[in-house]
């Protein structure tokens, strides 16, 4: 096609470019706006120049700098839309390359119509299929809705585009399909795009809109409530922070106090991975009449200061989800600011590698748990994930539910390449459900935590790929079978031989590298700080631990009938609640370090020669004996549970064994790590008060002899809470003979009343040991094992 003139409709009036300098006039002066269009007037305005001047024209050189020189005065028209520079060099580039091959000036003249002209035909098939993605994102954060109510900014629709629109082209899929109840147009003042604009394009189009001003989207949200915000962009930087007209910021932010799907529509010609964050945007200031006159007339008094941004910057941390024709961004976290982040560039690479677009994956504010059909959609936009996986093909991913049972949903996902985990953390206790609330925050100190551990031995703990704190998903490595859980080891009769020096190592490193023994006071405030708040889970641990299973609770549960009796003695012995009341204050106000949490045989991941450690979401700052303990207490359990699983007494006393050796390589290596010098630095014990060699062996006696009252007593809590309290081992559930099982809690409960109330009596772990094995014995008599 050969343009002779451009006409653009405003309202019902048009606006004919004959020359480059129309153009350019008309988008400064935003007679035309909204990115998309600006790349396409800028385009098709110089088309139309350079026909028009196509007789004056001698040679195909001087074609090529005539239009070079015009792409050049067209970038100064407006700073902010990344479109109308990304036209630019694509046309340049396309000028410079069919230059050498034109057999004259009006060949290239009409390649470069050509090219023009695509500009405008792919923004509009780019905007349909946007609009498509968008619509099937809204669906599915809101599939128990037929109608949706979107409130939207500025004006997005055919006369901000090439055609159908972004943010409206998304409005007018909805539309489509019936599916729209109601949009909400603000004013967008000062220019009113929208009371001027997207009003006119609703009317025409019949479709459901109401028009408010700016003002009003809180009230809005307020009373009438939408179900998401959803606005176009001018630029979208490598962070996913999006430049927009003036006061989608705002929007942004109410959007995230009400809790509503904050969504960017913008086609990949307004991504900008070249700018690292929505700091390097150049923001365009307006003239001051925009704003001190209305309709030709002045309103503000003369001599008023004026500040007239024509876009604001939202964070990505506020935005949802970043809609293209090519698919839907998503957030992750950043790993240095904890921030959502948008990984633009990862994406448009994808793009550049795939001959397909990515898929829409439904993506909501704030939390939505996930599927195993929306998993493979999730990780799919993930640049590491599709590398791990070695492909981007949906069907070429398996997806697996593994919950653990009582908190949380585990997804394993194989591909062709790899596989990962998936964990999802809800907003209550799996195993009670909704009546027992639980915030999702505490993924991010699992993550966090994880993380840290990592760090700290990298050999024994999971490597994690990707975090999404609103949706308070993990993605980490997949440990291999033949590994197993440690219970399940233990229960089956699997030999470990490095077992306890895994556990002992990471026992050790995890909590002397946390403590005030390798850390200043300063830091290691900042950083009890930073862990008090994961109080939902220190809570929970306080109430299933130290107070539920002493009192008549509906938590509890214990074999029954045979353990009544039991469990009434135990909830009338003021001995037991009087030391369990300690531990419980030693758990709330002790922060010796940063401590696993849940450090029970579930906790592991083994086979031989190999150890895991993962679920470290119940991460604080608290008693070092607190995970010793765990571990302690749960392989007690196991080695107690042997009498029932047939295992052989070796086995058993093997089990039992490496308690002994778990507690004397943990001391080794951490007292180790104190007499470095390298590696003690900190406030705690300072080395200036433990000068002599004899002095420090005194402290660190004393240090060590509590530390083992303090872990026998919170093994014997631990031990307790799985015999009587609501979350139970499968070393004990298994056994099926329920009098059988019950001698073997009877004793467990024996042996646990004892270490919390005269664990402090054992100077050693070999006392622990022997008097273990003596009550042992008459179970084993009984049970003729």
């Amino acid at each position: 096609m050969v343009l002779d003139q451009l006409k653009l409709p405003m309202s019902k009036e048009y606006i004919g470019i004959q020359t480059v300098e129309d153009a350019w006039r008309v988008i400064k002066d935003m007679n035309v706006r909204g990115a998309p269009l600006i790349a396409v007037i800028a385009a098709l305005g110089l088309t139309v120049d350079a026909l028009s001047k196509k007789e004056t024209f001698d040679s195909v050189e001087a074609v090529k700098l005539y239009l070079i020189e015009k792409m050049v005065y067209l970038r100064t028209s407006r700073p902010t839309a990344v479109n109308l520079f990304k036209a630019m060099d694509q046309l340049e580039a396309g000028v410079n390359r069919f230059a050498p091959e034109a057999k004259s000036a009006t060949e290239l003249l009409e390649a470069f119509a050509c090219g023009a002209e695509s500009i405008m035909e792919e923004d509009l098939a780019a905007n349909r299929e946007l609009g498509k993605h968008g619509a099937s994102l809204i669906h599915a954060q809101n599939p128990e809705k037929k109608t949706i109510k979107v409130l939207t900014i500025c004006n997005t629709g055919s006369l901000a585009t090439g055609g159908y629109g972004t943010a409206l082209g998304i409005v007018r899929s909805l539309h489509e399909s019936s599916s729209l109840e109601q949009v909400y147009a603000c004013e967008t003042r000062p220019y009113n795009q929208g009371t001027r604009l997207t009003a006119y394009e609703l009317v025409e189009d019949r479709i459901p809109g109401t028009l408010i001003c700016d003002s009003m989207a809180s009230f809005l949200m307020q009373t009438k409530g939408v179900d998401c915000v959803v606005v176009g962009a001018d630029r979208v930087v490598a962070n996913g922070d999006t430049a927009n007209k003036i006061g989608t910021y705002q929007l942004a932010v109410v959007a995230k106090y009400h809790n509503v799907p904050f969504i960017v529509a913008a086609p990949t010609s307004s991504l900008d991975p070249t700018k690292k964050t929505g700091a390097e945007i150049e923001i365009e200031e307006r003239p001051a009449s925009e704003i001190t006159h209305l309709q030709g007339h002045q309103i503000a008094p003369e001599g008023i200061t004026v500040w007239n941004p024509a876009f604001d910057v939202t964070p990505g941390a506020l935005i949802t989800a970043i809609v293209t024709e090519k698919g839907v961004i998503y957030p992750c976290q950043c790993t240095e600011t904890g921030a959502n982040v948008f990984d633009v560039a990862g994406f448009l690479e994808h793009l550049a590698d795939s001959s397909i677009g990515l898929p829409s994956v439904p993506l909501k504010y704030g939390f939505y748990q996930l599927t195993t059909q929306t998993v493979p959609h999730y990780l799919l936009s993930i640049p590491r994930c599709r590398d791990l996986f070695g492909t981007d093909k949906l069907d070429e991913l398996t997806v697996q539910e593994m919950g653990d049972g009582n908190l949380n949903y585990i997804y394993v996902v194989r591909g062709p390449g790899g596989a990962a985990v998936v964990k999802q953390a809800l907003p209550y206790v799996r195993c009670v459900g909704e009546s027992w609330p639980l915030s999702v925050s505490r993924s991010f100190f699992e993550y966090e935590a994880l993380k840290l551990q990592h760090q700290l031995v990298p050999e024994l703990v999971p490597e994690v790929f990707h975090f999404n704190r609103d949706l308070a998903v993990i993605v980490m490595q997949f440990i291999e079978p033949p590994h197993i859980m440690l219970r399940k080891a233990l229960i089956e009769g699997l030999q470990l031989p490095a077992l306890s020096d895994h556990i002992a190592t990471f026992l050790a490193k995890t909590l002397f590298f946390t403590s005030s023994l390798h850390l200043t006071g300063p830091e290691k405030r900042v950083k009890v700080a930073k862990w008090l708040e994961n109080h939902g889970l220190c809570a929970l641990s306080e109430r299933v631990i130290f107070t539920e299973p002493y009192i008549t609770h509906q938590n509890n549960r214990w074999t029954s009938p045979q353990l009544d009796a039991d469990v009434s003695k135990i909830q009338d012995d003021r001995d037991l609640k009087l030391a369990i009341s300690r531990l419980k204050e030693l758990f709330q106000h002790s922060a010796e370090a940063l401590i696993h949490g849940d450090l029970h045989t579930g906790s592991f991941m083994v086979k031989p020669g190999s150890t895991l450690v993962i679920d470290p979401e119940f991460a604080f700052y608290g008693p070092m004996g607190f995970d010793i303990g765990a571990v302690v207490g749960n392989f007690v359990l196991a080695y107690i549970s042997q009498a029932a699983h047939n295992n052989g007494e070796a086995y058993a006393d093997w089990i039992l064994g490496e308690v002994e050796s778990i507690w004397v390589k943990f001391s080794e290596k951490f007292l180790d790590f104190w007499n470095e010098e390298k590696y003690h630095f900190g406030d705690s014990y300072h080395r200036g008060l433990f000068a002599q060699p004899e002095e420090l062996l005194m402290a660190q006696t004393v240090f060590m002899r509590k530390l083992l009252s303090d872990s026998l007593g919170f093994a014997g809590a631990k031990m307790i809470r799985r015999i009587i309290g609501i979350a139970h081992v499968e070393d004990l559930e298994s056994i099926q003979d329920a009098d059988r099982r019950a001698d073997c809690e009877r004793l467990a409960l024996k042996i646990a009343r004892e270490l919390v109330v005269n664990g402090s009596n054992f100077p050693t772990i070999q006392q622990v040991i022997l008097y273990i094995k003596s009550m042992k014995s008459s179970l084993y008599l009984k049970l003729g094992a």
